[in-house]
């Protein structure tokens, strides 16, 4: 008697190109200001996947986001943050503590439910990038790009990604705490 091994039909075979050296990563900023349209700011970054080169966004590429906002909306920034170890850099927070124009609150740990941006990757995941066999890098960046300019296009997906969240935004600045305050 010999043993069972199963179907006797083949398994299913996905041929594909070949493997990317490619990498996209992306940041994204909702941007709310009471009696104002609603805003996404939004950076893609590609990257080489060399060895010892860096595979996501790095302190500088945040910080260009961050006065890329700034000149953009012309108007001092009130930045809700997670606990992304790069957000909590030594370097990260001395940028912000050197422009005042500039006010950082960290939210709790564990929190995503509290942060906007992550309604707007819930929608990329549902719309554009749902179901999708990207044919290369190149086909995968242009679906971002889409999909995150439509997102743009309708500020009121950003304020229903605000409304999620369960916070409000209010006309007073928040004055941050320093350190020995």
């Amino acid at each position: 008697m010999r043993p069972h091994l199963g179907p006797t039909r083949a398994d299913p075979v996905v041929s594909v190109r070949g493997r990317s050296r490619r990498r996209i990563s992306s940041a994204a900023m909702c941007c709310y200001r009471p009696g104002e349209r609603s805003r996404l700011i939004y950076r893609p970054r590609f990257h080489l996947l060399l060895k010892g080169a860096r595979k996501s966004f790095a302190r500088q590429d945040y910080r260009d986001l961050l006065v890329r906002a700034h000149l953009q909306l012309g108007a001092p920034i009130v930045v809700v943050w997670d606990n992304l170890n790069t957000y909590r850099a030594a370097g990260t927070r001395k940028y912000a503590a050197d422009h005042e124009w500039l006010t950082v609150i960290q939210l709790p740990s564990y929190s995503p439910d509290l942060n906007p941006v992550e309604g707007i990757w819930s929608l990329l995941r549902r719309g554009p990038m749902a179901n999708t066999a990207f044919t290369d890098p190149e086909h995968l960046a242009r679906t971002l790009r889409r999909g995150l300019a439509r997102i743009q296009r309708h500020p009121e997906l950003i304020d229903g990604c605000l409304t999620e969240t369960g916070l409000t935004h209010t006309s007073d600045h928040p004055k941050p705490i320093r350190k020995g305050q």
